[in-house]
């Protein structure tokens, strides 16, 4: 018999292989138990890396806590009247920082315009002070920000109807006049040199006659005639000529002379006033302020109509232009110089001390051409005077 031949190790080793079969023949066969939990494989193992934190928001870099007005308030409805400028001195020491604590949502289609019944919040996000739209046309607030939801509800707004950066009345004359030529345009200019009927003045509706009008292309021209002329205090360097738009004048027959007639005159044209092409003069009052991108050091060389000391929204004229990088929007801080005062203990009689600059004021660029531009007076603490500097705030 088997049993007889085997021995007991050979009994133990056979036993062990019928052993595995059954188990294996079980396992193709029995079905899963789908109530009984599977073994977990064994993980692999992975390389731990540290997460990178979730971004709080696209904010700007904000200004420290101490730029904040300490009577600032924790939200502002936008009222009819109201500048730009006039809302950011509402929440900041330093109204031309407003940029840097705006938050706008890149969405929304003219994101820059704020309108009457606007409502502006002051948050903070990690301590750092942030502004932004809420309520009707706005936005959310940054992750972070403790607000206030209100429902959304579509707008239609004229966009002349949105608040200005600065006071439209004060710079509206400038949608006509003046602006500033070079002393080679003023020589190859077209000029008038008479009209029909040989009136002493013309006006609307008139027929003009003007020499050196080669180019046909150009259809519409600017009557303008030359005012003052801007030099440099300090280098005479002639910047520019300052000319004045009296007419439209509109090109009916090519030829030498030329005729033209005049629309829109906002003064009598004379025989020799020049021609200039038609330039587009339409003033964005929508700007946000914000400082030279490069350094400044300029003067004040002339202000607007002529009076004698400048204070808030007076126009003046800096000696700076593109030429230096300025731009409309840029803000300048207005210093005063040191008077020179005699010495009381100075080696002689006469020894003078020069007083240190002392800022008086603010302004912003609004127009700009090569070598000069133009600037509203936003702020001053005392009289601003010709000559006085102006530079980076």
């Amino acid at each position: 018999m088997l049993n007889n031949k085997l021995s007991g190790k050979s009994w133990i080793y056979l036993l062990g292989l019928l052993g595995v079969s059954v188990v294996l023949t079980a396992c193709g066969s029995k079905p899963v138990d789908e109530a009984s939990p599977m073994p977990e494989p064994t993980p692999e193992p992975v390389e731990v890396t540290q997460a990178e934190p979730e971004p709080v928001a696209d904010l700007p870099p904000s200004v420290p806590v101490e730029s904040i007005n300490p009577t600032a308030p924790d939200r502002y409805v936008v009222q009819k009247g109201d500048t730009l400028w006039d809302i950011a001195s509402r929440f900041l020491n330093d109204p031309w920082l407003w940029p840097k604590v705006w938050h706008i949502n890149p969405e929304i289609r003219n994101p820059h315009l704020i309108y009457p019944g606007d409502v502006i919040a002051l948050h903070y996000v990690e301590s750092k002070p942030y502004l932004t739209l809420e309520g009707v046309g706005g936005t959310p607030a940054p992750k972070g920000m403790n607000t206030t939801k209100l429902s959304p509800k579509v707008r239609y707004k004229k966009l002349d109807s949105a608040i200005s950066t600065i006071p439209r009345s004060a710079i509206e004359p400038f949608l006509y006049r003046p602006r500033v030529v070079t002393e080679d345009q003023i020589n190859a200019a077209p000029y008038i040199v008479g009209n029909f009927g040989n009136k002493l003045v013309s006006g609307n509706g008139m027929k003009v006659y003007a020499k050196k009008v080669h180019d046909q292309s150009v259809s519409s021209y600017d009557v303008v005639r030359p005012g003052e002329t801007y030099k440099d205090p300090v280098t005479g360097e002639l910047l520019g000529i300052e000319v004045t738009s009296l007419a439209t004048a509109r090109l009916v027959r090519a030829g030498e002379p030329a005729t033209l007639t005049l629309s829109g005159a906002r003064a009598e044209v004379l025989d020799g006033d020049f021609l200039a092409r038609s330039e587009a003069m339409d003033l964005d009052f929508n700007f946000f302020p914000f400082a030279p991108t490069s350094n400044v050091n300029g003067q004040i060389i002339s202000v607007f109509n002529g009076v004698s000391q400048i204070g808030q929204y007076n126009v003046v004229v800096l000696n700076r232009g593109t030429r230096e990088g300025l731009e409309p929007g840029n803000v300048l801080a207005i210093y005063q110089k040191g008077e020179d005062v005699f010495d009381p203990y100075g080696r002689t009689s006469t020894s003078k001390v020069t007083l240190p600059d002392e800022k008086v004021g603010l302004l912003m660029v609004f127009r700009s051409y090569e070598r000069v531009s133009y600037a509203l007076v936003m702020s001053a603490t005392q009289a601003i005077h010709l000559l006085d500097r102006v530079t980076n705030p």
